[in-house]
């Protein structure tokens, strides 16, 4: 039976990075922020953080809480069909609510911590979507805040830590994938 891991964290966490040793070893792929790119580039609007965050709030007054899990749960059905999944950036409570009841025993949730100043640091020198640790402090509290973005992180099944380097943090990575390949999770 195909699974589902849903990576959760706050901004600079490390979920891209661990979102590309899901991919390399061939499970699907559903990226949560997706929704709010399209949803950009739609209304021609440029991506930058007060857009993104905008449209983020926008969608969520609009659907509810559980927004990008309803507008993607036919998306990750129809791959979970085919292979296992890896979600990309879960926020809210609610969307956690709406896919355990949708998923069920297929879904595990991976929460990734890092230590506030380090997601800080990696956010400001990333070259896509760089923020300043001020920005990323006012994108933290709102996500807190707006989002119920705590609930998963604390709620998670299991957690990785990412205070190393990067190749360390792939390592934990690919052992997540191994145990998670081999029904041990």
């Amino acid at each position: 039976m195909n699974q589902v891991i849903a990576l959760v964290g706050m901004c600079g966490s490390g979920k891209s990075v661990c979102c590309e040793e899901f991919r390399s070893r061939g499970w699907e792929y559903v990226y949560f922020g997706g929704v709010t790119m399209k949803e950009l580039e739609k209304r021609g609007l440029e991506r930058n953080e007060t857009n993104e965050r905008s449209v983020r709030e926008e969608l969520r007054a609009t659907y509810g809480k559980a927004a990008f899990a309803i507008l993607l749960k036919d998306e990750i059905e129809e791959k979970l069909q085919k292979s296992n999944v890896c979600l990309d950036g879960l926020y809210s409570w609610s969307e956690l609510l709406v896919l355990r009841e949708a998923l069920g025993e297929r879904l595990t949730v991976v929460a990734i911590i890092a230590e506030r100043k380090k997601r800080y640091g990696r956010i400001s020198g990333r070259a896509v979507r760089p923020l300043t640790p001020e920005q990323a402090e006012s994108r933290d509290i709102a996500e807190i805040e707006n989002m119920e973005k705590g609930g998963p992180i604390a709620m998670a099944d299991l957690f990785l830590f990412n205070d190393g380097t990067e190749e360390e943090f792939r390592a934990a990575t690919r052992a997540l994938i191994d145990r998670a390949e081999t029904g041990e999770l």
